[in-house]
């Protein structure tokens, strides 16, 4: 793996979409800011973004703070910062995964996922993506109103996956 230089977490901004499955990618990154001492601050609209030092490495975390289907929005500012998308992790949710199991790549399509499409569309699909099992509903509701409700699986399973995403960026470095 390419040294990684920036995280972005996907994730719709706003109170309303705190806990829910789209956001696991902010939950994530919120996790590693925390862990290592990062401040969050307003870049501009669209990005909060704060600096982390995982093993003497220098790590920019980003949230975009626009909805999900235009999150390749913040490609700019990374571009304009010498950062290339083989430098980058974006962490999202994934349908096609188990719940709570995380899995990791290089490249590939958006496979249906908007916020992925976004970033795509901004750089290319040759970044790295941690992608948090979210499983697929199977009572009959619909994926966008699946993806947009709050996880109503036990706190402690959300809280694992959470914690294995962060082992699994932590053992990058």
């Amino acid at each position: 793996m390419t040294q990684l230089k920036a995280i972005i977490g996907l994730g719709n901004p706003g109170p309303k979409f705190v806990y829910t499955r789209h956001n696991i990618g902010f939950m994530i990154v919120d996790a590693l800011a925390s862990q290592f001492f990062g401040d969050w601050r307003s870049v501009n609209s669209n990005l909060e973004a704060c600096e982390i030092t995982i093993n003497e490495h220098k790590v920019l975390l980003l949230k975009p703070q626009t909805f999900m289907n235009t999150s390749g929005l913040v490609i700019p500012y990374l571009t304009k910062k010498g950062i290339k998308p083989e430098n980058i992790l974006v962490v999202h949710d994934e349908l096609e995964i188990a719940f709570g199991q995380i899995k990791m790549r290089e490249g590939g399509s958006a496979r249906g996922h908007n916020g992925l499409r976004s970033i795509i569309e901004a750089c290319g699909p040759e970044f790295w993506r941690l992608r948090a099992g979210i499983g697929r509903p199977s009572d009959g509701t619909t994926v966008g109103d699946f993806v947009l409700q709050k996880f109503s699986e036990n706190s402690q399973d959300v809280d694992l996956m959470v914690e294995t995403a962060l082992q699994q960026i932590i053992n990058l470095f």
